[in-house]
């Protein structure tokens, strides 16, 4: 009787397990390059480029059919004898820099780069504010007069 139990446990993990693989299996074995240092550097290379269909995966990771094209002109371009940086720049300038999983820190995209740290000094100015503005209010509060007591301690007498 424990044996069907079991089953839908190891059914579940071996679904998962073949599902943690999928990304291992985007560069599919006609692409490999026999060289293995090209194929390394193909690798690397496509590790570094942007899917432009997933957009938050690199096309040595994605199987997207375009991902798969990117590879491919990847590893014909080191094949010409082409450098690392010939592709990338071929790329940008055939995609635009948002093909770079990492793109460079130019005056282009300067603010896409200083929008964090903005938002957050920003987002420390109010708090800060605010809590100054609440101390404030805090302190602002002046003791009751004579007459404010007495009248307190009337309606406190009544109460209770």
């Amino acid at each position: 009787m424990r044996a069907p139990r079991r089953l839908p446990a190891l059914l579940l993990a071996a679904v998962l397990g073949a599902a943690s693989l999928a990304p291992a299996f985007a560069v599919q074995p006609d692409e490999i390059l026999a060289d293995p240092k090209l194929e390394g550097r193909a690798r690397q290379l496509s590790a570094e480029l942007r899917c432009l269909v997933c957009q938050n995966q690199s096309i040595d990771d994605s199987d997207a059919p375009l991902a798969r094209d990117l590879r491919l002109v990847v590893r014909d371009k080191l094949k010409s004898g082409a450098s690392d940086q010939e592709v990338r720049d071929f790329l940008v300038a055939r995609y635009g820099e948002f093909v770079l999983l990492k793109p460079s820190f130019s005056g282009k995209n300067l603010i896409l780069w200083l929008a964090p740290f903005a938002v957050l000094l920003a987002g420390g100015a109010l708090v800060w504010t605010n809590a100054r503005k609440r101390a404030v209010l805090a302190g602002a509060s002046a003791p009751l007069t004579a007459e404010e007591q007495a009248e307190l301690d009337k309606v406190l007498r009544k109460e209770g």
